[in-house]
């Protein structure tokens, strides 16, 4: 791989990591996604970035049950339902077109039942 190559991957690794931080703290913003995105390019570009994630208490357990068993943690479940659910009422209070409301609140309907269905991961 080249030298470019490998510091693109671990630029991406990098910011989506620090973007998985932000979502540690700020209720709407995702973590797990972007935990996810950052193990993948950091196997790519720093093998040990990569390891030192899914070994982290807090981010790696929801990252190694993905990996391993495309499993989502219960309470993780949960979260996204209600997070899902409040940004279904804020587009319902707030968009004025019906046909983009409509469109986004099935979008987001869809992605809860999705996430709702995946396997919880075996202890």
């Amino acid at each position: 791989m080249s030298e470019l190559k490998r510091l693109v991957y671990l630029a991406i690794a990098g910011v989506s990591f620090a973007l998985g931080l932000v979502g540690v703290f700020v209720p709407l913003m995702p973590t797990t996604c972007f935990m996810l995105l950052a193990v993948w390019s950091a196997t790519r570009s720093s093998p040990r970035l990569a390891r030192w994630i899914r070994s982290h208490p807090r981010f790696g357990p929801a990252v190694v049950a993905w990996e391993g068993e495309r499993a989502i943690p219960r309470h993780a479940k949960w979260l996204a339902a209600a997070m899902l659910a409040l940004s279904m009422l804020v587009l319902a209070l707030s968009v004025t077109l019906l046909w983009l409301k409509l469109v986004l609140i099935v979008g987001l309907a869809l992605l809860g039942a999705w996430i709702l269905t995946r396997p919880e991961p075996a202890l």
